[in-house]
């Protein structure tokens, strides 16, 4: 049955080629952090079982290490000019955007398919599976249609990767972090100390409580997955929901939204602020926050008002 195992082999695939091209790149800024960066991340995906919580942990904080020292650093990978690019887009026009699209088209063909064809992917997992997939046709078909040198697919690669530095990695950190929040009891300390600070029957006073706080852990972890366990723990439930009878769906659908407000206004949600800038080369790396900042406090409002307008009817 494929499952999870198969994509992180495929992605530790994918690190060990950046590790082994970094080392080999000698006008690299950080050759050998790089590689080691890049080398760790391939470990972590491909032997993360063997190497056990211990193992992963330390693992961990030596790629912390490796990002304060510098790691991954720039290098200059064999690719394509700004002319070549510019000649392929004359020749190519919009269809150069066409295999971008089969990967969306191969998740969510794969999501129907693969649950009629018995045991063959985890039926837990069938989206994540048919991504990678998708990923691997999309690159499949960019091959044989510009057909470019063999080693293009990694290069390419790195260089973006590269572009982004070790932020790439950040989501992944952070949804571990509220992972631990929630573990660590961060939710029952937030729920001991919210009536302390909300007056007694304050529908409004506990709404901008859940909502504020969505958005505020958002901000410090840039991820809202990761602050709606603790805040829903400590505030949506006990006090929202038990304690002035609200409806649940309302308040964690639209808590959720609240906690996305956050997300636009963090340099920690480096895949959705920090990545694009990186990307596009701008000079103002928090160009995309200061775009976003006042649809942000307007949603946020929006939202608190929702959940006191809807939520107790």
């Amino acid at each position: 049955m494929i499952g999870l195992a198969a994509l992180y082999a495929l992605a530790g695939v994918v690190f060990g080629g950046w590790a082994l091209a970094t080392l080999l790149d000698a006008q690299h800024s950080k050759r050998l952090l790089g590689a080691a960066f890049w080398g760790l991340l391939a470990a972590e995906f491909l032997a993360g079982d063997v190497l056990g919580d211990l193992g992963n942990g330390v693992l961990l904080l030596a790629l912390v290490a490796l990002a304060l020292l510098g790691a991954p650093g720039k290098g200059r990978p064999t690719t394509t000019t700004v002319s070549d690019r510019l000649k392929s887009v004359a020749r190519h026009g919009n269809r150069l955007f066409l295999p971008a699209l089969i990967m969306p088209g191969v998740a969510l063909a794969g999501t129907f398919l693969f649950p009629r064809l018995g045991q063959l992917v985890d039926p837990k997992q069938v989206t994540l599976v048919s991504l990678g997939l998708g990923a691997i046709i999309a690159a499949g078909v960019l091959m044989l249609w510009l057909r470019p040198p063999a080693a293009a697919p990694v290069q390419e690669g790195r260089r973006l990767a590269e572009g982004v530095g070790w932020a790439m990695i950040l989501p992944q950190l952070l949804a571990s972090l509220g992972a631990l929040f929630t573990v660590a009891g961060v939710g029952d300390i937030v729920g001991a100390l919210t009536p302390l600070a909300i007056p007694e029957d304050s529908r409004l006073a506990a709404v901008v409580a859940f909502t504020g706080g969505m958005a505020i852990f958002t901000i410090m972890m840039g991820n809202a997955f990761a602050a709606f366990p603790v805040m829903m723990g400590g505030i949506g439930l006990p006090v929202l929901v038990l304690g002035l009878g609200g409806d649940p769906v309302v308040v964690g659908a639209v808590g959720m939204l609240a906690g996305f407000c956050g997300t636009l206004l963090s340099p920690m949600a480096a895949n959705f602020n920090i990545v694009p800038a990186a990307l596009l080369n701008l000079p103002d790396r928090y160009a995309v926050i200061r775009a976003q900042w006042p649809t942000a406090v307007i949603l946020w409002v929006f939202n608190t008002a929702m959940i006191w307008g809807f939520a107790f009817r």
